[in-house]
């Protein structure tokens, strides 16, 4: 996968030399800018957006987001939890498999609860009442995504409820459709999606109350389709009469944060080889995962390349081949672009990597302060 992001923004004006490493820098200015463009689209097209935590969860800005959004979404109890305890609005919470000893903790908590599955909700119905209404995920069955690991509508997916099976008895107590179909795109897949969509569930939109378009929308890149998007989602309310709910994660956080990082040894292995305190595994598994390969603050375009991998015994602890902007040798720091969404949320301590320490930077201030760090304890608490 390419990243899709990686505008440096004021990070090419910040020093690396300020936070120790490995390190999040977070820039307060940046989540602002982006979720004032969610606001827009929220405001113009009458949608409902929620925060969804699973790609960005860093709480102390759970203030921030309260200021511009409708509320988040939550993929649990312990994301619930956080919703509950630090952020405002409206709480949507779904889960491909809830545990009967959770349920009813998440219907205390949550404005919606989300099921997998008809076989769930008819499972759980005892724990509902009337003050949380009910949704449904389905699987449109229009694969979209780019890479099929990644796409909720590929082959066998266990995300949703196929809508080729969808019966009106499915629907009994149900107050709206949720689909989650996107990864990292733009608004042409979500048109797609719904006009391959609408059909199947048309029948059902007078006994609804509204449609959750769930998340992937890339709203805040700056080649985003916003008009398009406004027009069609008004167009979508008017027609159907129901609420329209869109749950952008990355969008949140695009290109608002980055991973800083130092060169611990360098040596020949038929190419320049690199060890940093970064870890792909434990830092950035994405890297690994999707594979992708992350932007770097100031990468230069000629020169040789060098082999960056983490300090974790995984072979393929690798991040990538990149053309650094100093000098490459101990104590060198560089920066991973774009980095505050998803990677900040997946870090681990495997092989007792240090953790990233946090930080948050107002890039219009200068203001810089620490707002976590990790001692290594965090590694010998979650053991036993």
């Amino acid at each position: 996968m390419e990243t899709k992001a990686g505008d440096p923004g004021a990070f090419a004006r910040f020093d690396l030399n300020r936070v120790p490493t490995p390190a999040f820098v977070v820039d307060e200015v940046a989540i602002r800018r982006n979720l004032n463009i969610l606001a827009d689209v929220k405001q113009r097209s009458g949608a409902r957006v929620l925060s969804a935590l699973k790609a960005f969860s860093m709480w102390s800005l759970a203030d921030v987001v309260g200021e511009y959004l409708d509320g988040v979404c939550a993929s649990g109890l312990w994301e619930a939890r956080l919703a509950r305890d630090y952020y405002k609005g409206e709480i949507a919470t779904y889960c491909a498999g809830y545990k009967e000893a959770d349920m009813a903790e998440i219907v205390s908590i949550s404005d919606h609860v989300i099921f997998n599955s008809p076989n769930q909700h008819r499972r759980f119905v005892a724990f509902l009442n009337d003050s949380v209404d009910v949704g449904l995920r389905i699987n449109p069955e229009h694969a979209e995504g780019e890479v099929a690991k990644y796409d909720p509508c590929s082959a066998g997916s266990r995300l949703g409820f196929p809508v080729s099976q969808l019966d009106p008895e499915h629907l009994d107590g149900v107050s709206g459709l949720h689909f989650h179909t996107l990864c990292e795109q733009d608004f042409a897949p979500l048109k797609r999606t719904w006009d391959s969509l609408k059909p199947r569930i048309a029948p059902y939109f007078g006994q609804l109350e509204w449609l959750n378009f769930g998340g992937g929308h890339h709203i805040t890149r700056a080649d985003y389709q916003r008009e398009e998007l406004i027009d069609f989602i008004k167009s979508i309310r008017a027609e159907t009469g129901l609420d329209i709910y869109l749950e952008p994660g990355e969008a949140i956080a695009l290109d608002a944060g980055i991973l800083v990082g130092e060169l611990l040894d360098i040596f020949d292995n038929g190419m320049t080889v690199g060890i940093t305190d970064i870890s792909a595994t434990c830092h950035m598994p994405d890297v690994i995962e999707a594979p992708y390969r992350p932007a770097m603050l100031g990468e230069r375009t000629d020169g040789a390349a060098i082999r960056l991998g983490g300090p974790s015994c995984l072979a393929g602890d690798i991040i990538g081949d990149y053309r650094l902007p100093v000098t490459a040798e101990p104590g060198a720091r560089f920066a991973f672009l774009d980095q505050a969404h998803y990677s900040m949320v997946k870090t681990n301590t495997f092989n007792g990597v240090p953790l990233p320490s946090i930080w948050l930077w107002n890039s219009e201030s200068d203001e810089l302060r620490c707002v976590k760090s990790f001692e290594w304890t965090e590694f010998r608490d979650r053991l036993s």
